[in-house]
C-alpha cells in the first residue's frame, strides 16, 4: 500500500507540473520537449499506482502507447472525433504529429525503464 500511495502522490505531483507547462509556458523547449518527456513518466506513475509491482516491459507498453497516440495525430484524431473545438482535447491528444515527440517519449521511457531496473537490482539484494 505504501508504494501505491508514493506512485500516487508523484502521479498528482507530475500531473500538476504538466498541467502548468501546458498553460503557463509558451517557450522552445520546456513545453515542446520536456513536457513529452515528461508526460510518458506521468503515465508510468499512473498505472503504477495499480500495479506496484514491478512490471518490467511496462516502460515499452508505455512507449508504444505514445506512439499510437503520435500516429493518430498524423490522421488528425481531433479533428476527426470532432473535439478541435476544446482547447483541453487539442492539448491532451496533440494535434501534430512530430518524430521529436517520439524521441522525446523514448527519452521519458528510458528513463522510467532505468528506474525500473535500478529499483529491480535494489530489491534483489
Amino acid at each position: 500500500m505504501k508504494k501505491r500511495i508514493c506512485y500516487l502522490i508523484v502521479t498528482v505531483l507530475l500531473l500538476t507540473i504538466e498541467v502548468l507547462i501546458a498553460l503557463y509556458v509558451n517557450d522552445r523547449f520546456i513545453r515542446p520537449y520536456v513536457g513529452d518527456m515528461l508526460v510518458v513518466i506521468v503515465i508510468y506513475t499512473f498505472v503504477r499506482i495499480f500495479v506496484p509491482e514491478g512490471w518490467p516491459l511496462l516502460p515499452l507498453a508505455i512507449f508504444i502507447f505514445a506512439i499510437f497516440v503520435e500516429i493518430l495525430q498524423w490522421f488528425h484524431i481531433v479533428d476527426v472525433l470532432g473535439l478541435s473545438y476544446s482547447r483541453f482535447f487539442s492539448v491532451l491528444i496533440g494535434g501534430v504529429f512530430d518524430w521529436k515527440d517520439i524521441l522525446c517519449y523514448g527519452l521519458g521511457c528510458a528513463l522510467v525503464g532505468l528506474y525500473e531496473s535500478e529499483n529491480h537490482s535494489r530489491n534483489e539484494k
